[in-house]
């Protein structure tokens, strides 16, 4: 456990003498900006105009949920696309030559050095986002006097989705050696696939073949299901019950899959 956490570290510090942490950083910064302007722009006042007492206080609680509901897929979209290519080339570098022969010529494993890379990528957006998340919380608080507890867990809802296409970038990075591919497939899977399987339901009206039907249904279920943990995300946000867990349950299975399929082929790759 010390190799792996040591290997986080030192890819969190790559992050930022390649200024790949900084870039993020940045970007994050601009959004908080962005709508920190926005929000001087509410005026409260006016917006209760006539209401008193537990009547105001009732439609301060429906704004605020509004313009949380209002963010969460944006912030959950621009999380995922900026850690989508933020961490794409953690993987490639490290098995540049030179970098790869100066990291196994460590005391240690090739699956401790694969798993430090994981999680130091995982670190990397883990931070950027919990910054972009708690100050638009802030900003809501600042604003409203309000604390809304579950507009938090985006962080972790985010955080989580990114993991599991980070796996896939990672088994990529290591067959391949090239950071495009990993980025691309996984904007495939969140921008086009994700979406698509998860209205299968809709598809299934216009596609009436029985086979066509279960190919359809089988890559729902193995591929990660980024939108549905979109809406997931929502439901926490708004403190509704979360019932159906199935869509992180398998996007979980999707994560340990992919990253073990990863670490065998990187324990038997020749360098």
């Amino acid at each position: 456990m010390k190799n792996i956490w040591l290997i986080t570290l030192y890819t969190l510090r790559e992050a930022f003498s390649r200024k790949v942490f900084i870039a993020f950083f940045v970007v994050v910064v601009l959004a908080l900006v962005g709508f920190g302007i926005f929000g001087s722009l509410v005026k409260v006042d006016t917006l209760l105009k006539g209401l008193e007492g537990a009547d105001k206080q009732a439609a301060l609680n429906q704004i605020v949920y509004r313009i949380e509901l209002m963010l969460i897929s944006p912030v959950y979209g621009l999380g995922l696309l900026l850690a989508i290519f933020a961490s794409s080339s953690f993987i490639p570098v490290m098995l540049e030559k030179g970098n790869i022969d100066l990291l196994l010529s460590k005391p240690i494993s090739r699956t401790q050095l694969l798993l430090g890379k994981y999680f130091g990528g995982i670190l990397v957006v883990f931070i950027n986002i919990s910054i972009l998340i708690v100050g638009i919380w802030l900003i809501i608080f600042l604003k409203f006097s309000i604390i809304s507890f579950p507009f938090l867990f985006a962080i972790f809802t985010i955080t989580f989705s990114f993991a599991v296409l980070y796996a896939l970038i990672v088994l990529s990075g290591v067959i391949s050696g090239n950071s495009m591919l990993g980025m691309m497939l996984s904007y495939m899977i969140y921008l086009i696939i994700s979406p698509l399987l998860a209205s299968r339901s809709i598809i299934f009206q216009f596609i009436q073949s029985d086979f066509w039907q279960k190919i359809i249904t089988f890559f729902y279920y193995i591929l990660p299901k980024t939108s549905e943990i979109d809406k997931l995300t929502s439901g926490l946000v708004m403190n509704q019950t979360i019932t159906n867990f199935q869509p992180v349950y398998s996007s979980f299975l999707f994560l340990v899959v992919v990253l073990s399929l990863s670490i065998y082929i990187f324990e038997k790759k020749d360098f």
